[in-house]
């Protein structure tokens, strides 16, 4: 070991007093130390410029530009896939806009539930869209007739407000296309006053189309607006 070497590492025994520039001004004068160390330089990765003079420049190696080649893809993978969120968020969003004029245009019961279950299918691309009620006589034409307490069992819990997922209670709701679903969106609703439990459901042939770790607030939404536009009309006792 040469006597700058051993400076060096006498330096780095007395620990805190180490200073950043200390290290730059030795590695200045003294670039062999760092040039002539294989080892060292690949832990760093760097290595020796080919075809400069004097052999004391170094570059960047393969490996650290692959890990900067790595970081940027990745970058870009994340932007990529915020991007493509943010355009499913938007047509999403669109989508149900569209949907909230279309059953604001209803003329009657019955056809607000035929504007549901064609808003599911030709704008959501779904299976089914289905208005269910509560009744002990019977309910609006087009819409599902359940028996008092199906909606918190269908739901999955009393009071529970929406349900996200695959529900094998709520099949019944869809009637002759129950074999194509495999995922559910579900709400409640209270109609009238005084209030009677519903449910809006809209089913999906995707068993990835609704999970339940899913938001429901567009969903609900679209309930809130069905609520409203069903109370224009009085239900026949």
């Amino acid at each position: 070991m040469d006597g700058s070497q051993g400076d060096l590492l006498e330096a780095f025994r007395e620990g805190p007093r180490l200073e950043p520039a200390a290290v730059r001004r030795f590695l200045s004068d003294n670039p062999e130390f760092l040039t002539g160390d294989d080892g060292l330089l690949d832990e760093l990765g760097l290595k020796v410029a080919q075809g400069v003079s004097g052999g004391n420049v170094v570059e960047f190696a393969p490996a650290a530009m692959a890990r900067i080649h790595a970081a940027h893809q990745q970058e870009a993978t994340q932007r990529q896939q915020l991007e493509e969120t943010a355009r499913a968020n938007f047509s999403a969003q669109a989508q149900t806009h569209g949907a909230v004029v279309d059953l604001l245009e209803a003329r009657n019961h019955s056809d607000l539930a035929r504007r549901v279950n064609e808003l599911a299918q030709q704008r959501f691309g779904l299976a089914a869209g289905v208005i269910a009620l509560e009744t002990d006589t019977h309910s609006p034409a087009g819409w599902k007739m359940l028996v008092e307490g199906q909606v918190d069992m269908i739901l999955g819990g009393d009071q529970r407000l929406a349900r996200m997922g695959f529900a094998p209670t709520a099949l019944g709701l869809f009637g002759d296309r129950a074999e194509e679903i495999a995922s559910m969106a579900m709400v409640r609703m209270a109609i009238w006053e005084p209030s009677r439990q519903g449910l809006l459901a809209f089913g999906s042939a995707d068993p990835e189309g609704f999970t339940q770790d899913m938001g429901s607030e567009l969903v609900a939404f679209l309930a809130r607006v069905v609520e409203r536009t069903a109370e224009r009309w009085p239900i026949l006792s």
